[in-house]
């Protein structure tokens, strides 16, 4: 005859298996979400020139409603982003109006290796929100009919360098200093001739041209053959799975409609 004790301990051990299986479960569950490919919502911290405003806040709603991710879209000059950057400014990718700031980024090595490409590609116009004022083949320049032009910073804006070498094409750059307004970036800049501070400027024209709307004064839409071509690139600073996610997201089908329809090329 089998002893009973020996079967009652046999007995006790069989829930403690159990239960060790259960927690062994419990875990590998665990850590599966912790593999690569999956991952918890992050906040995105995105630094975007000016110029790209409208376009990137109607790209970062629709990237927002496909993942669970979250976008925070920081505004600004390409220089002065440039420079907060290099100081340690907490932004997971950049979209600069340029091509030589990323390249600088990467190359100090700020950035994620490999990870710059073009965006967009923009455009220059002369406009002035007062109808007829503006000529088709923007002669008003030469003409000098007006007060004061507006531009955006030249040393610091991507759209404001493309304007001095338009007027220097001219041969307007120096004719015309007095009554330049520089704004910090092409952002200010159009406030100024919306505000009334000058009557005319040279904008970005994905300012104006905005979904097929109708586009309201009198604009010059400035032939590419006056400037340098403005390629915007963006590089990613931080190498996270949402911030990857969103260059993805950037760079397909979707957002080049978004992108085009804003007035925008692409590379």
């Amino acid at each position: 005859m089998g002893n009973p004790r020996g079967i009652s301990e046999k007995r006790r051990i069989l829930p403690d298996a159990k239960l060790v299986k259960i927690f062994c479960t419990i875990l590998l569950a665990f850590l599966a979400t912790l593999t690569p490919g999956r991952s918890a919502a992050e906040e995105i911290r995105v630094a975007v020139a000016s110029n790209f405003r409208d376009t990137m806040s109607a790209l970062a709603h629709q990237f927002e409603q496909a993942s669970e991710h979250e976008v925070t879209l920081i505004f600004g000059s390409t220089g002065k982003q440039f420079a907060q950057i290099i100081n340690g400014a907490p932004f997971d990718a950049f979209f600069s109006a340029d091509i030589e700031r990323p390249e600088l980024l990467e190359r100090d090595g700020l950035a994620v290796s490999g990870s710059r490409f073009t965006y967009a590609v923009g455009k220059l116009v002369l406009w002035s929100p007062q109808a007829g004022y503006v000529d088709p083949d923007g002669k008003i320049l030469g003409r000098g009919d007006f007060g004061h032009l507006a531009i955006a910073n030249p040393d610091l804006a991507p759209y404001g360098r493309a304007a001095r070498e338009t007027l220097q094409a001219l041969g307007l750059w120096n004719q015309l200093g007095k009554r330049l307004v520089r704004g910090e970036d092409i952002g200010q800049a159009f406030q100024f001739i919306n505000g009334g501070n000058a009557e005319l400027g040279l904008v970005a024209w994905s300012q104006l041209r905005r979904n097929d709307a109708a586009i309201g004064g009198s604009y010059w839409l400035v032939p590419g053959h006056y400037y340098s071509p403005i390629k915007q690139q963006a590089i990613l600073l931080r190498d996270t799975v949402g911030a990857r996610m969103f260059m993805s997201f950037i760079r397909g089908d979707d957002s080049a409609r978004i992108i085009r329809a804003h007035g925008y090329e692409l590379p």
